[in-house]
Order: structure tokens, then sequence, then C-alpha cells
């Protein structure tokens, strides 16, 4: 009797499989990228050339922030609700203006982001220079 065995292996590769794996990381990073904030806060860093075009009509406003939490508005002392009222006050009256925020070295965080948060729900452009 003429009887033979079929053993041959395939050595076809089953794309299904991988399929799935990527369909799945595909979903996981289009919900993972729509976590992002996009709204951030809007801080400028200070660049190194300056142009005369683009030179503001006011002068800026000037928020020292000092290690010990003390807030100083264009030299004097304010506290944070005061800076606010004088940064809506100022807005109302200006379209466009910016603020440097000068922080002390050993500043809190929060102390500064309070500022910042302050610039960003008023548009105010703020720069924030090196903590001395």
């Amino acid at each position: 009797m003429g009887l033979k065995k079929r053993t041959k292996v395939s050595a076809e590769f089953s794309m299904s499989s991988l399929t799935d794996i990527i369909f799945l990381l595909l979903i996981f990073f289009m919900l993972t990228s729509s976590m992002v904030v996009p709204n951030a806060l809007n801080l400028k860093m200070p660049g190194k050339t300056r142009s005369t075009a683009n030179q503001p009509k006011y002068p800026p406003t000037e928020v020292k922030i000092t290690s010990n939490g003390d807030y100083y508005l264009n030299g004097s002392k304010a506290s944070r609700i005061g800076i606010e009222k004088e940064m809506r006050k100022l807005k109302s009256e200006r379209s466009k203006f910016s603020m440097i925020i000068i922080p002390d070295d050993n500043v809190a965080n929060e102390k500064v982001v309070a500022i910042l948060d302050i610039a960003y729900r008023y548009q105010i452009d703020a720069i924030m220079t090196d903590p001395k």
C-alpha cells in the first residue's frame, strides 16, 4: 500500500492577534490623549532678542514674591486679593498688557502658581524671571 503521511508544517503567521493588540493600543492612546488639558498657563519665558516693533505701549506690571511669601506689586506690598483687584482694573482699562513675576529663590510653588492663575484668568501675558 502506498499510504503517505503528511507531516508538512505550515509556516504561516496569524495576524489576527497582532491586529487586536494594535487596535487596543490605538483605543488606549485615543482615550488618554483626550484627557490632556490643552489650556495651560500662558507663561512666556524671557527671550534673548528684543524687537522694537513688539514693545508694549505700557510698562509691564511687576509682581515680586519674597521667600517668606509676601507679594510686592510695583514695589509696594500687596495681598493676593489686592493684586487680583489691580489686575482686573488694569485689564478693564487696557486691552492688552503684561506682567513680570519675580520670585525669590525659596518661594513656595503655591505662591507663584496663585499669581500665574490670576494672569491666566484675566488673559494677561505673564513673564517669569529666574528666581533670585
